[in-house]
C-alpha cells in the first residue's frame, strides 16, 4: 500500500507533506515530490521512476497530476485529520452533541463522561452528509474576506504613522513661527532705538531671552505632553491592529491549507466529517474576526439571567442624571456621560461613582481609544461649543487631556484604529485623532436630527447610524459612506442610541422602552429587550457579558445574559489592548540651549540677534531629532 503524504504544508503545529515518490523512499530513503500514481501497485513515482515502471508494467494504469482526483488520499493527510488536537496519541472517533467537538476516547474519559449523547464518528456519517463542494466555495469566500481585511489593517497602520508625523510637524512649524515672529519685533524694537543707552540695551537682551524661552517652555509642558498622549495612542493602536493581522495570517494560512486537503478527501465519508467539522471550526473564528459571527448571545427575557439597577447620582449633581453615553474599559471599569449635569463620571467594576470630572458643554456621546482614555463628544448649540474633549483614566480618577475644536455641532463619536467618526445632526464626518477632517462620510437635510448617532463594526467595515423621530431607522454603511442597508421595525421608535458588540452585532435602544439586536449585515432583527423606562444609552460589556442601558434618571440598568454556544467565539474577538510601555520625547538638548543664564548672552546687536537665531535654531533641530527618535520607537514598537 502507498505512503504518502501533503508538501510543506503546516497547519499549527502540524507538518503535512506532498505525495512522495515510493520507489526513490525504498532505494535512498529520499523524499522526492510523486507525479504519477499507478492504481495496480498502489504505488507514487516521480518523473524519473516512472519510466522504468512503465517498461516492466506496460498494462498498468497510471495517473498523473493534472489526474489527481484519482489518487487516493495521502495517508499523512489521513493521520492529521484523524489525530486528536489535545491528545496527539489518540484518533478521532466520536463526536459530543452538546459540545459540538470532535472527541477521542481520552477526550470522552476526561471531558465529556456526562455528556447526554456522544456518538460514534461512523454513525454520523449518514445522518449529517457533507457537502464538501459547498464547504470549498465557503472557504475560498472567507479567505478572500479575510485577505481584504488584513490588507485594509496594513493601510490603517500606515495612516495612523501618517496622521501623528503631520501633526507633529505642524506642532513644531508653529513653535518655529512663534519664535521667529517674537525675534523679528525685539529686532524692530532694537532697530528703533539707533542710540540707546546700555540699560536699554540690557533691557531689551532679557527681553529676547524671555519670550525665547516662554515659548520654548510652553513648547515642552503643552505642545510635547499633547504629543506624549498622542505616541501613547498610535503605539496602543498600533499594537492591537497588529495583534489582529497576526490573526488574520494565521487564519488565512489555516483557511488555505483546509481548502487544499478538501479537495483531496475524496469520498471517505469519515474522513469528511471531520474535515467538514473541522474547517467549520476554522471558519467560525475567521467569521468572529470579521465581525459576522452569528448569534452569539440573545437578548430576549429568557436569555437574562438577572438584572440589576445601580444609582450614579452624586452629591454635587444639580439636577436628575440623564445618561447620555456609556463605555465601557478592557477592566470592566464603566464611564458614562452624564447630560444634564454637564459631567463625566467613572463607575467601579461594581457601577459605583468612584470620580468624575465636569465638562465645559453637554456631553453627548463617549466612546474608547485606548484601554485607558476615552473621547466625549461636547457640545451647546446655543453657546456654539462644539468639542471633543480626551480624558484619561488613571490610578481610579479622571484627568482631563487635550481637545479639538470642530466647526459644526457634535451629536456622538466613535473610534476606530485611529479613525474618529463623528455626526452633526444631519451628517456623518471623519477626522483623524489630532482633530484633522479627512471627509464627510454621509449627509441627509431631508430634515433635522437625521444623523444622531453612529457606531463602527469591529472591523470598520460597516458604520451604523440613526436618526430621531422622523427618520425611525437603522442605516448601513460602507467605510466610503455607501448605503448598503436599512432596517425598520414598529418597535424601533425614536433611537437613541446604539452599540456594536465585539461579535458584530448591533443593539439598538428606541424611545419606547426596548433595545433591539440586529444583525452584523444591519437586516435582520434577532431579539428584542423590554426596557421598564426610557432607555437613553446601550453598552454591551464583554467583560462581564451584560447589557448596560442607561435612562434619563439617576440609575443605570445591568442586565446579565445567559450566552448560547458560541460564547468562545466572541472571547476570541477580544482583543489585548495592553498599553505599551515607550521612552518619553527626549527634549534635553533644547533645555540646554534655552537655559543659558541672561549674563552670557551677547550684545543686543545683529551679531545677538544672530547668535539668538542659532539658539533657536538648536531647540528646534532637538525636538525635530526627538520626534525623529520617537517616529522609530513606534514603528518598531511591537
Amino acid at each position: 500500500m502507498a505512503t504518502s503524504s501533503q508538501s510543506s504544508v503546516e497547519l499549527g503545529s502540524h507538518e503535512v507533506k506532498d505525495y512522495i515518490c515510493n520507489a526513490c523512499e525504498d532505494q535512498n530513503n529520499v523524499e522526492t515530490s510523486a507525479d504519477f500514481y499507478c492504481k495496480q501497485c498502489e504505488r507514487f513515482y516521480c518523473g524519473n521512476c516512472i519510466d522504468p515502471h512503465g517498461k516492466v508494467f506496460a498494462k498498468h494504469t497510471t495517473f498523473g497530476r493534472v489526474e489527481i482526483d484519482n489518487w487516493p488520499v495521502s495517508k499523512k493527510v489521513v493521520d492529521f485529520l484523524q489525530t486528536c488536537d489535545v491528545h496527539k496519541d489518540h484518533k478521532i472517533d466520536q463526536f459530543c452533541n452538546l459540545h459540538e467537538q470532535l472527541c477521542c476516547p481520552q477526550c470522552v474519559s476526561d471531558q465529556h463522561s456526562q455528556c447526554s449523547k456522544v456518538t460514534p464518528i461512523n454513525e454520523l456519517t449518514d445522518m449529517q452528509p457533507t457537502d464538501l463542494q459547498g464547504l470549498s466555495v465557503e472557504l475560498e469566500t472567507v479567505l478572500r474576506e479575510i485577505k481584504s481585511l488584513q490588507i485594509s489593517q496594513e493601510l490603517s497602520v500606515q495612516a495612523l504613522l501618517r496622521t501623528y508625523k503631520e501633526h507633529g510637524a505642524v506642532m513644531i512649524e508653529q513653535m518655529r513661527g512663534n519664535l521667529n515672529f517674537n525675534i523679528d519685533d525685539i529686532d524692530e524694537c532694537g532697530n528703533s532705538y539707533v542710540s540707546t543707552s546700555g540699560g536699554h540695551e540690557q533691557y531689551l537682551k532679557e527681553e529676547m531671552c524671555r519670550s525665547v524661552l516662554f515659548i520654548l517652555n510652553e513648547f515642552d509642558n503643552i505642545t510635547v505632553k499633547e504629543l506624549n498622549e498622542m505616541r501613547d495612542e498610535v503605539i496602543s493602536i498600533k499594537g492591537s491592529i497588529t495583534s489582529s493581522i497576526h490573526k488574520c495570517t494565521t487564519l488565512h494560512n489555516d483557511l488555505s491549507q483546509f481548502h487544499e486537503l478538501v479537495q483531496k478527501i475524496g469520498d471517505n465519508k469519515e474522513l469528511c466529517l471531520i474535515a467538514s467539522i473541522k474547517c467549520k471550526h476554522i471558519i467560525q473564528q475567521a467569521l468572529t474576526l470579521l465581525g459576522k459571527s452569528g448569534e452569539v448571545f440573545n437578548v430576549q427575557r429568557k436569555y437574562v439571567q438577572r438584572k440589576s439597577v445601580h444609582n450614579v447620582r452624586i452629591p454635587s449633581d444639580s439636577v436628575t442624571c440623564d445618561i447620555s453615553g456609556i463605555c465601557v474599559l478592557p477592566d470592566g471599569q464603566v464611564l458614562v456621560a452624564d447630560f444634564d449635569n454637564k459631567r463625566v463620571k467613572l463607575l467601579s467594576q461594581q457601577y459605583q461613582v468612584v470620580s468624575h470630572w465636569d465638562v465645559n458643554a453637554y456631553p453627548r456621546a463617549i466612546c474608547l481609544i485606548t484601554p485607558n482614555e476615552v473621547a466625549v463628544a461636547v457640545n451647546d448649540h446655543n453657546s456654539k461649543i462644539h468639542e471633543v474633549q480626551f480624558i484619561t483614566v488613571n490610578q481610579g480618577k479622571l484627568v482631563s487631556g487635550r481637545k479639538f475644536q470642530l466647526q459644526h455641532e457634535c451629536t456622538c463619536i466613535t473610534h476606530h484604529l485611529g479613525d474618529l467618526f463623528v455626526t452633526s445632526g444631519k451628517e456623518l464626518y471623519k477626522y483623524t485623532l489630532s482633530g484633522k477632517l479627512i471627509c464627510r462620510l454621509y449627509q441627509d437635510r431631508s430634515a433635522n436630527w437625521t444623523v444622531i448617532r453612529c457606531a463602527v463594526s469591529p472591523t470598520g467595515d460597516r458604520l451604523y447610524i440613526t436618526g430621531y423621530w422622523q427618520h425611525n431607522k437603522l442605516l448601513t454603511l460602507a467605510r466610503d459612506g455607501t448605503l448598503l442597508a436599512t432596517f425598520t421595525d414598529p418597535a424601533l421608535v425614536g433611537p437613541r442610541d446604539l452599540h456594536v458588540t465585539p461579535a458584530g452585532q448591533v443593539l439598538v435602544c428606541g424611545y419606547w422602552y426596548t433595545v433591539l439586536q440586529v444583525g452584523w449585515e444591519g437586516q435582520s432583527k434577532l431579539a428584542n429587550l423590554a426596557i421598564q423606562k426610557n432607555p437613553r444609552s446601550v453598552c454591551y460589556s464583554s467583560k462581564t457579558s451584560s447589557i448596560i442601558v442607561g435612562q434619563m434618571d439617576d440609575n443605570i440598568l445591568v442586565f446579565r445574559l445567559l450566552l448560547t454556544v458560541g460564547t468562545t467565539m466572541l472571547r476570541m474577538w477580544e482583543t489585548s489592548m495592553t498599553q505599551k510601555e515607550s521612552t518619553s520625547i527626549d527634549i534635553e538638548l533644547a533645555k540646554q540651549q534655552h537655559h543659558t543664564p541672561f549674563d552670557s548672552q551677547p550684545e543686543v546687536n545683529q551679531n545677538s540677534i544672530s547668535a539668538l537665531n542659532n539658539i533657536c535654531e538648536a531647540s528646534i533641530s532637538a525636538q525635530l531629532l526627538s520626534f525623529s527618535k520617537t517616529e522609530y520607537h513606534i514603528l518598531n514598537s511591537p
